[in-house]
């Protein structure tokens, strides 16, 4: 997933506190790489840095690089790998990896960019291999991630992956920690004021349930996923059927095939399409019959994050 958040709020930082910056994106991709074309590395004049392309073959590289360019002004492509004139720095895969190096000049350009990725826009970043000029403008569904329009590069981001957790239990909170680890936003949905308090205390965003009725905390949208991890599945019905009706790329539930089969007649019974509850992934995750909690939790990120993968890159 290429999450995306922590390069432009490095550069809104970097440039709140007097730092020049560079911008290096990831353009073209010959042979076998870590990163696809569209990732992105911020480099400030300090020599810090955040994202990378590599496992750590190139970094230091690309870091000297920047900060050259911080130095000219000037934007500028480099290749890196198989046909560089880099003899020494070679990729392991044996492949090569073209990177545009923008200084940034004006910081409203990357601070607009960090409050769109904030407010999760689909976006499309626009840069110009002969000038400094970045402008951001709203994306569609565009699957490819980089295209190149004259001397123009036009680098296509979707919001990252979310989930939303409905539920108790400790699967709960080992989800959170799991998620944030990997670099996904949660938010939680519970009745439970202890499980409420343990994530707010992860850092997590968390809400306490008083009704099992719908709510509009429960606010998915086409990139987020929802996750249900009642025990008491009274709680879920009404919950389940907003979250089935909504945009949210991916809906599952933890339980039986015997349970899910008695919760398929609970939703129709309150008005749920058949349609809509195909939707449902239950019982939840990659590994079956999963009952240990933080295996329960590794197995609903991985299938999330598969599905987000299948829906939304190539």
């Amino acid at each position: 997933m290429n999450n995306i958040l922590p390069i432009f709020r490095f550069l809104t930082l970097a440039a709140e506190s007097g730092l020049k910056t560079a911008l290096v994106t990831l353009t073209a991709v010959t042979g076998a790489s870590t990163r696809n074309p569209g990732a992105h590395m911020a480099v400030a004049e300090d020599g810090s840095f955040s994202g990378s392309f590599s496992g750590g073959c190139v970094e230091a590289a690309v870091v000297s690089e920047a900060l050259d360019v911080i130095n000219s002004g000037k934007p500028r492509e480099i290749r890196f790998g198989a046909g560089s004139p880099y003899l020494d720095i070679r990729l392991p895969c044996g492949g090569s990896i073209d990177l545009l190096f923008t200084p940034i000049i004006d910081g409203s350009s990357t601070a607009d960019i960090f409050d769109r990725i904030r407010d999760r826009e689909p976006l499309t970043i626009v840069l110009d291999i002969e000038s400094t000029d970045i402008q951001c403008e709203a994306q569609s569904s565009n699957r490819i991630a980089v295209e190149r329009a004259g001397s123009q590069l036009l680098v296509h981001h979707l919001p990252a992956a979310r989930i939303i957790i409905a539920g108790h239990g400790p699967s709960v909170e080992s989800l959170v920690g799991l998620s944030a680890s990997y670099g996904i936003e949660c938010s939680i949905l519970s009745p439970d004021p202890v499980v409420v308090d343990q994530v707010r205390r992860l850092a997590g965003t968390a809400h306490i349930l008083k009704t099992p009725a719908a709510t509009p905390l429960l606010d998915p949208d086409p990139w987020t996923a929802c996750i249900f991890y009642f025990h008491d599945h009274d709680w879920e019905t009404r919950l389940m059927k907003q979250a089935l009706s909504s945009p949210a790329f991916y809906v599952g539930a933890m339980g039986s095939r015997k349970t899910h089969a008695l919760r398929l007649q609970y939703l129709e019974d309150i008005g749920v399409s058949v349609k809509d509850s195909a939707r449902m992934v239950a019982p939840i995750g990659l590994i079956p019959s999963t009952r240990d909690p933080a295996t329960l939790a590794l197995s609903t990120l991985a299938q999330v994050v598969e599905h987000y993968h299948r829906n939304f890159t190539e």
